[in-house]
């Protein structure tokens, strides 16, 4: 992940109330923050994340809004302020207690209570037309309303120092003109689908829940993992992952984030603007790179100012070797671009039930599947399929292989028409190549998030999995869970094998009492995890009074195993115990 703003990219924008806000990050372009206005995009570009900005004030009308980095200091100075009473409050002591005041012997006030306070609209003497009058000035940056707002409440004293000091936190969500940018995780855009979107599109995923998935389903990078073949012929290893998921995109990012596969590296457009910039040197024109490191060549300097001269074609390097021989540095590769070859370790397999994949989250993290970028790690890593190409290949048409022209037909054709050739071809390759590796099996662990019943993508899933494998599956509502976990329950397991062991009947294992094999997972375990907000301040630390409500979300578990076949015996030699004397 990137740890400063750069173009192209999206960020959430956190408002003091609460509320986010996903923009893009265009260069020469204006973003609106709700009620506070707009701000330019170049303002915030090669800044770094998590700062927080205020709108500052205007100097003329006519000019732009200018942004505020807001100190730390200033963000936290409730917290850091010290608890010392001052003039005003010594002088609050010696007045004589009044209500329901907690006083000394001596008569002394040690605690207001605000019991017998009202709060009335009528005490803020400013009206919400003189409000809107100042918010339309736009003067400022919400300290000069709330500082009126504060002045105008006619019974302010009769406030505690809680009481207060929730007032005039209120105050400042509701009109201080100041955001923060973060970056866009997994984490933030759940919570941002939740909170400010339709929950009903991720399934209503919670933060918590992501976790579990993730650590569960056993994602993490593994760099040196090799694929290696099993004694039962499956290919094992390499952090193979087989997910079906119908939340957009969101669990397959949390597992494409673990596996590192989620964000482009960080070198790689440093690399290739500098590749872009040897190119154009090299040929006498003037593009360069938007940023220039510090060790940018005297060539490039010059180039940009013009006063570089011309370089003929005929000297251009055309190889690497006349490149090497006349002092030219060697391009470097990038590190995840593989011209169009899949990856044969730490990848995802994402089964989908329709054309194609519904994978739009992946757009807020650089990769969009109709125009993916080959820098992109998921480019490769990533091998979508579709259910049918699973279940019966053959009635897919793009799995079937596209007729085979001879290469000297090929020369007569014309080039648009050869290039749609080839294209077919490659896809057709693809295709095939998904498919196979993905009905071989020796997945890792397989994650599954989908509003379809459990037990008929277990029943072909599973199969695929090799022995220990994780198994995950996700759902809003407990009822398909507990439906899952009566099918791999103990009894139901040991009446699957008592059925086999039966020698008077050959008829398999009826379907609709047994539609899985209930031998294949061991332990499996229902559960779910929800997190309380509470506000934790000094003196008044309590949970969470409301909150959003919603799905549960519950987390099915268990383990792949592989049946044993034929008869068990135990074979051995076995001693009496003897009797000790008491």
């Amino acid at each position: 992940m990137h740890t400063y703003i750069k173009p192209g990219t999206h960020i959430i924008l956190r408002l003091p109330s609460g509320a986010m806000k996903i923009v893009e990050a265009i260069p020469n372009t204006t973003i609106s923050i709700s009620k506070f206005g707009s701000v330019p995009v170049n303002l915030l570009l090669g800044r770094p994340y998590f700062r927080t900005f205020e709108i500052a004030d205007k100097t003329t009308d006519g000019d732009a809004p200018r942004l505020r980095v807001v100190p730390t200091s200033e963000l936290n100075a409730e917290v850091l302020a010290e608890d010392a009473p001052d003039a005003e409050t010594a002088e609050e002591k010696t007045e004589p207690a009044e209500g329901f005041d907690i006083v000394a012997d001596d008569g002394s006030v040690l605690m207001k209570n605000n019991r017998l306070t009202v709060d009335d609209a009528s005490r803020q003497t400013l009206t919400m037309q003189e409000i809107e009058e100042l918010k339309k000035a736009g003067t400022g940056s919400g300290k000069e309303i709330i500082e009126m707002i504060m002045k105008s409440h006619a019974n302010l004293d009769e406030k505690t120092k809680f009481s207060l000091a929730k007032y005039t936190l209120r105050k400042t969500k509701k009109y201080m003109r100041r955001f923060t940018v973060l970056p866009v995780d997994v984490s933030t855009l759940a919570e941002y689908m939740v909170l400010e979107k339709e929950a009903s599109r991720i399934m209503e995923l919670r933060e918590e829940c992501i976790g579990l998935i993730g650590s569960w389903a056993h994602a993490h990078y593994g760099g040196a993992s090799q694929l290696h073949q099993s004694t039962e012929g499956t290919r094992v290893g390499g952090g193979r992952v087989l997910v079906v998921d119908e939340t957009g995109g969101l669990v397959l990012a949390s597992l494409a984030e673990k596996m590192d596969l989620l964000y482009e590296p960080e070198g790689q457009e440093n690399e290739d603007e500098a590749a872009q910039a040897q190119d154009s040197s090299t040929n006498g024109t003037t593009t360069h790179p938007q940023a220039a490191d510090d060790d940018t060549s005297m060539q490039d300097v010059t180039a940009s100012t013009g006063a570089a001269e011309h370089v003929p074609e005929e000297s251009v390097p055309t190889t690497e070797a006349e490149r090497q021989r006349q002092g030219h540095p060697k391009r470097k590769k990038p590190a995840h671009r593989h011209k169009g070859n899949l990856a044969t370790t730490n990848t995802i397999h994402l089964i989908h039930a329709n054309a194609q994949p519904n994978i739009s989250m992946l757009k807020y993290f650089g990769y969009d599947p109709n125009n993916p970028t080959p820098n992109h790690p998921l480019h490769n890593h990533l091998k979508p399929l579709s259910w049918l190409q699973l279940l019966d290949p053959a009635a897919d048409a793009t799995y079937e292989e596209p007729e085979k022209v001879d290469p000297q037909v090929l020369e007569t054709w014309k080039s648009g028409k050869r290039g749609a050739y080839y294209k077919k071809r490659r896809r057709w390759e693809r295709c095939k190549s998904i498919v196979d590796e993905t009905r071989e099996g020796g997945f890792d662990s397989l994650v599954v998030a989908s509003a379809m019943e459990p037990a008929t993508i277990l029943k072909h899933a599973v199969p695929l999995l090799r022995g220990a494998a994780h198994v995950v599956i996700y759902s809003p509502t407990i009822e398909p869970l507990t439906e899952l976990m009566d099918l791999y329950s103990r009894d139901r397991k040991a009446a699957y094998i008592a059925h086999l062991a039966d020698e008077s009947t050959t008829d398999p294992p009826p379907e609709e009492d047994f539609p899985v094999d209930p031998r294949l997972l061991l332990a499996p375990t229902l559960q779910t995890s929800k997190v309380r907000q509470w506000q934790v301040l000094p003196g008044r630390t309590h949970p969470m009074m409301t909150g959003r409500g919603g799905a549960e979300g519950y987390i099915f578990t268990a383990r792949k195993v592989v049946p044993v076949e034929g008869k068990i015996e135990a074979r051995g030699k076995f001693s009496k115990k003897r009797k000790l004397n008491a």
